[in-house]
């Protein structure tokens, strides 16, 4: 029996396999509203069509400026998450969780989309000034971010629990917290990003106490029944910068606070990173936090086959995998993949006449 088709329950809340659709921008709203449209109905209900058991929206910023771009999805305003009801109410219609991503680019935003470069943009391009937890560009070529003060911070943090609140009136069954890929709050927790001397930076606790203060307000502001999920850049590929130990910390301290699942990927905070891409190579940062923090975890990057993907649930290296450039290849891998393993799952009864046996 396939344990990659078998639900999972975190909460109240049952998915009815472990094939996950990993948070994807588009870049495909209108020009600086952040308003879900069609493309964003047809792209997420798309996937839930195809069999995933839980559909994430991409990055949806919590206020303006933590876009990535300004074409980029958010949920600062009632508007916002309005919009993203028609999306919420058909993924769940075909038997899918929907979920959403909650972020903030911090020194990373006011880029332009991939297609056109993806470098930074200024105000004559609709860009504006990025924030950061110091005044430390990115990369060359990127601006200087302003530096948040304290009492900003605090705004950041009440940005997310509000975003959280206006999610569950969307309709969403799960928020996971951006805390990944060099944003903001992974550039908090890394000692090359954050050298500040408040209470938000300094040593491990002050660094942390940003990814930990957003997690506590976003359980406290998200319906208690759902599940809240942390994605996090297990290592960031430098010497002395963030790594595996100071992740399995900080899974042990998001537990602490009612996170229930932590989705491991890593890198993007350091363009001198060093790392080698190979299929599946960032599971084994799944299955230590699993193993060494006691929580839920995700595995996530090059899981392509359908055999690598049972492999990884069913030998306990996590307990979901999320796919992404598979699923935009494919919104439909899970029905073909669960053919491959022999599993019986339901297809969409306007398919079913293509429905092999």
């Amino acid at each position: 029996m396939s344990v990659l088709f078998t639900p999972i329950r975190l909460r109240e809340l049952e998915m009815r396999n472990r094939i996950w659709v990993s948070p994807m921008c588009e870049y495909s709203c209108e020009q600086q509203d952040g308003l879900a449209n069609e493309w964003h109905l047809v792209h997420l209900g798309s996937r839930a069509v195809g069999g995933a058991g839980l559909v994430m929206t991409e990055a949806a910023a919590v206020t303006p400026e933590g876009r990535i771009s300004p074409w980029d999805l958010g949920i600062w305003s009632d508007a916002h998450a309005d919009a993203l009801l028609p999306s919420t109410r058909f993924i769940e219609a075909q038997g899918a969780a929907p979920a959403i991503q909650l972020a903030h680019a911090g020194r990373k935003a006011s880029t332009n989309r991939p297609w056109a470069g993806g470098k930074p943009v200024g105000a004559p391009e609709g860009g504006w000034e990025p924030w950061g937890p110091s005044a430390l560009p990115y990369a060359p070529g990127y601006p200087e971010p302003h530096a948040y003060s304290t009492a900003e911070v605090r705004g950041v943090i009440d940005a997310f629990a509000a975003a959280a609140a206006r999610s569950a009136r969307a309709g969403f069954k799960a928020v996971e917290i951006h805390a990944a890929h060099g944003y903001l709050i992974h550039q908090f927790l890394s000692p090359f990003s954050n050298q500040r001397t408040d209470e938000f930076g300094g040593d491990y606790d002050g660094r942390t106490r940003l990814a930990i203060e957003v997690a506590r307000a976003v359980r406290e502001s998200f319906p208690r029944e759902f599940p809240v999920l942390v994605r996090i850049s297990a290592s960031e590929y430098v010497e002395g910068g963030w790594d595996l130990d100071d992740s399995v910390e900080l899974a042990c301290r998001l537990k602490g606070v009612g996170v229930d699942l932590i989705d491991c990927s890593s890198g993007g905070n350091l363009p001198h990173q060093q790392l080698r891409v190979y299929p599946g190579y960032q599971v084994p940062f799944a299955r230590s936090i699993k193993e060494r923090a006691g929580i839920t975890t995700g595995a996530v990057g090059l899981i392509t086959a359908a055999e690598q993907a049972e492999a990884i649930v069913a030998g306990g290296e996590a307990d979901v995998v999320l796919m992404g450039r598979e699923l935009l290849r494919d919104p439909y891998w899970p029905l073909h993949a669960a053919r491959e393993l022999r599993a019986e799952v339901e297809w969409p009864k306007q398919y079913l006449r293509a429905k092999l046996s």
